[in-house]
């Protein structure tokens, strides 16, 4: 049996990853063409590379199916329930940054923080009939970080791609997305709420508390975490 680690299989996260790795002595590779997902591991033995999609690794790690992978924060808090029972966080990587918000549009004036929004969300049904619905990918991050600050009258309609635009098409009345620069929401004319950051996100290397390691694996992960220089 092999280590199997897994890694985003395309595009700067890739990239990004295989440059950490590289920085401390472990090549990875793609090999073939982009269309398979097939890699090579240099620089430590008995260790497997992995690729797949960022939003496929969480689901991974709790599976047991791979022993460590790299994939944002926020894809492990928003898909994995009580995450810290089934992976545990190694390093954070330091790229890949990005914030998971709550944004709403601009002419909203009067509405500049997550108190204001709910006073909003009160008035819009009793205005239409109908909650104030909220766009988002993120359904588990953003109900808990409402229930938290005591948000309730909001709808969540998923949206999966274009959240920003949501608005503009009329099919929500406030977004929650994750920004790296703000370029996005302010072309959309939307402001972030000033308390509503829900998540600072990287890309982070995660080990996971499911997949069952034998003798020999055990000394493969930890010869790889001792080359890696991560404590733990």
């Amino acid at each position: 049996m092999t280590i199997k680690l897994g890694v985003p299989s395309k595009g700067r996260l890739m990239e990004k990853t295989f440059d950490w790795f590289g920085a401390r002595g472990v090549a990875l590779s793609r090999t073939g063409s982009d269309r398979e997902y097939a890699g090579a591991v240099e620089g430590v033995d008995g260790v497997e590379l992995v690729l797949l999609s960022a939003g496929e690794i969480p689901r991974e790690l709790a599976a047991g199916r791979i022993h460590l992978g790299v994939t944002g924060t926020d894809l492990v808090r928003e898909k994995l329930g009580m995450w810290e029972q089934q992976v545990e966080e190694l390093a954070k990587l330091g790229f890949g940054g990005a914030d998971l918000i709550i944004a709403v549009p601009h002419c909203w004036v009067d509405v500049d923080t997550l108190d204001d929004l709910d006073a909003a969300a009160a008035a819009f049904r009793a205005e239409h009939g109908f909650r104030l619905r909220i766009a988002t990918k993120y359904h588990r991050l953003i109900r808990e970080f409402m229930k938290e600050h005591g948000v309730a009258d909001y709808q969540l309609v998923d949206s999966q791609g274009a959240t920003e635009g949501t608005i503009k098409n009329q099919t929500a009345e406030a977004v929650a997305d994750i920004t790296s620069t703000g370029e996005t929401l302010r072309a959309n004319h939307l402001k972030l709420l000033s308390d509503g950051l829900v998540l600072k996100s990287q890309a982070t290397l995660f080990r996971s508390r499911k997949a069952r390691l034998q003798g020999a694996d055990k000394v493969r992960l930890n010869t790889l975490i001792d080359k890696l220089n991560i404590e733990g």
